[in-house]
This record gives C-alpha cells, sequence and structure tokens, in this order.
C-alpha cells in the first residue's frame, strides 16, 4: 500500500463525505486506503460512509480521546509506506494530493510536507504554518499585528506569501494535512498523546527537526479547509483559548523545561492584566458604539486566561492530558 489516509471525525460527517469524494477526483497514482475514525460523535458518519463509500474504513471510538490519541489508534489499522493525517473539512484541489506524495519522495532532508491551505473563498489561511513557541511571538499573538506584520520572522508565516512555488522549509505545518513516511511516524513516537488538542503538530513537527530532517511546505499544493475559521472562534471562545495556553505550557517544558514554561505562564498572566486594563479603557466607547458585549466578552476570556496562567482556573476534566500510550 502505497498511502494510508486518516481522518479524525468529530461532528463533520458532511464535511468528512466531500473530503472522501475530494481525494477520489484528486487522481492519485498510486494505490490508497482511508480510514476514518469518529472520536465519540456519533454524527452518522458511518452510516454516511457505508451508503457512499463502503470501501473506507470506519472505526468508531468510544470516548473524545483528542487528536493526537485518535489518530495514533487509526494509524495502528493502515499499512501504507506513506501515511497523510488529513482533517475532514478539507477539501484537495486538483493534484495536491499527489504533489505532497512526489514532494516527500523527491526531497531528501524531507521529514514531513504539508500543502498551502485555503479559506472557503480561496483566501489564504495563514494558520497553515506555524512557528515554534516562544515567549515573544506568544506575547506577540494578535491578528492586527499578523496582518501589519505579515512577513516578520516572528510569526514564521514567509513561506506562504512567496511567490516561489518550489517547497519552502518551514517550522511547522498544520495538522489540518501532514504527509510523512510511516517508518519515520513510527520512529518519533508518532503523535504525543499529553495533548488533547493544539499543539500536537508543532510537536510532531519539532520531534521530526530533532532527527536531522526538515517540514515543507508544498506551495503548490492547495487544500481548501473549512475549519479556518471555526478552529478561529474555538481558539477565541474561553475553554479553547485555555486549552490552546495548555498545550502550549506542557510543550515549552517538554522541549525548552520548566523554567522557560513557567515564564509563559508569568507572561500570559501579564498580558492577561495589559489587555483586561487597556479593554476596560475602552469599554465606554465600544458600549455606544454597539460593541460592549464583544468587549466584555474579550475581557471576561482574558480574565480566565489569567486566572489559568497563575493556577487558578482548570481544564475540563475530559480535556485534561493523558498519559503517554506509546
Amino acid at each position: 500500500m502505497d498511502l494510508s489516509i486518516i481522518i479524525v471525525n468529530w461532528k463533520s460527517a458532511a464535511y468528512c463525505a466531500e473530503c472522501i469524494q475530494s481525494i477520489y477526483k484528486s487522481g492519485f497514482d498510486g494505490t490508497f486506503e482511508i480510514i476514518v475514525i469518529d472520536n465519540a460523535s456519533y454524527d452518522g458518519c458511518d452510516r454516511m460512509l457505508e451508503k457512499n463509500f463502503p470501501e473506507v474504513r470506519f472505526i468508531q471510538g468510544e470516548t473524545n480521546a483528542g487528536f493526537a490519541r485518535a489518530n495514533n489508534l487509526a494509524f495502528s489499522h493502515s499499512s501504507g509506506d506513506i501515511v497523510c493525517f488529513l482533517n475532514p473539512d478539507t477539501k484537495i484541489q486538483g493534484n495536491a494530493l499527489q504533489l505532497l506524495f512526489d514532494s516527500l519522495l523527491e526531497i531528501d532532508s524531507a521529514g514531513a510536507v504539508g500543502a498551502l491551505l485555503l479559506n472557503g473563498d480561496g483566501s489564504l489561511q495563514t494558520s497553515c504554518v506555524l512557528p515554534f513557541p516562544t515567549l515573544l511571538n506568544q506575547a506577540l499573538d494578535m491578528e492586527w499585528l499578523r496582518k501589519l506584520f505579515p512577513l516578520s520572522k516572528i510569526f514564521g508565516a514567509q513561506a506562504i506569501f512567496s511567490k516561489i512555488k518550489s517547497p519552502q522549509s518551514v517550522e511547522a505545518i498544520s495538522g489540518a494535512c501532514i504527509m510523512l513516511h510511516r517508518k519515520k511516524f513510527i520512529e518519533i513516537g508518532k503523535f504525543s498523546p499529553e495533548y488533547f488538542m493544539y499543539a500536537e503538530d508543532i510537536d510532531l513537527c519539532h520531534k521530526i527537526q530533532m532527527t536531522g530532517k526538515n517540514i515543507f511546505l508544498i506551495n503548490a499544493a492547495e487544500i481548501i479547509h473549512y475549519g479556518g475559521g471555526s478552529s478561529k472562534d474555538q481558539k477565541s471562545s474561553i475553554p479553547g483559548a485555555i486549552l490552546m495556553r495548555e498545550s502550549n505550557y506542557k510543550m515549552l517544558r517538554k522541549f525548552r523545561g520548566i523554567g522557560y514554561a513557567l515564564l509563559y505562564r508569568v507572561s500570559t498572566a501579564s498580558m492577561g492584566m495589559l489587555r483586561i486594563f487597556g479593554l476596560l479603557l475602552f469599554l465606554g466607547p465600544a458600549t455606544a458604539t454597539g460593541k460592549g458585549r464583544k468587549v466584555m466578552h474579550i475581557i471576561s476570556r482574558w480574565g480566565h486566561l489569567f486566572s489559568w496562567a497563575i493556577g487558578v482556573s482548570r481544564l475540563p476534566n475530559y480535556m485534561q492530558p493523558v498519559a503517554a500510550d506509546r
């Protein structure tokens, strides 16, 4: 088997159907299998597959094990020499799958490759490449700064704006689409299961780089990722915002040490206080223009992040990290 495509579904049956259809239409020139694992959403994905794609292997998870553990479980049922982890809310454009596959085989230094992700309207999705978190890029992680300085090395997104269509070396690629050799995935210990969601893609890429291989964005391969907007909304929610910081904290502690990780919490608390203070000053004018509720939500979110940073707020039990199961 040349390629195993693994999709983790969670309440995305309709998207999943479109994703699978796009895989078959992509004209991939090789043998491949598709494995879909449902993270206990019970959204009818099994019935949809049985009706429309009976050849696709389906695994029903009894609990929502999180992104990393679900992918690892599905991988244990796969057989491809190369594996592609693909979000259900993606749509392959043209021969993107073939381009990724060929690039991985042709670039000797490639440990993993990813595609250029597009929003549903065709605009670039800046999250298709990711920087390894640092105190600086996390403190400056504001949408308006990203838009103002899109080519800044701080945000690590230069490759997606490159007019050069040759593969670009990057720090990390989005978990929405990651392709790598089966042997490499096993060598690095697969996805790290201590993350429920967020950071597992950066963690994976960092472990690959530690083996001497590089991560490449294949600019010529384009994939629509409808979930870019919903993912952004989720990160803006209070549980999502806390979960993202918790995952970053665990990753920094793992690779940079406890001291650096604690400084990350201190930095988050400091930024929380500064933003709350600034937003309170802006609350009056915002209320007058009808944006008061939105500002109050942001203040509440940063209040919870401040509480998390000082060890008061905790994640819900189902989002708590689990022991490694490699």
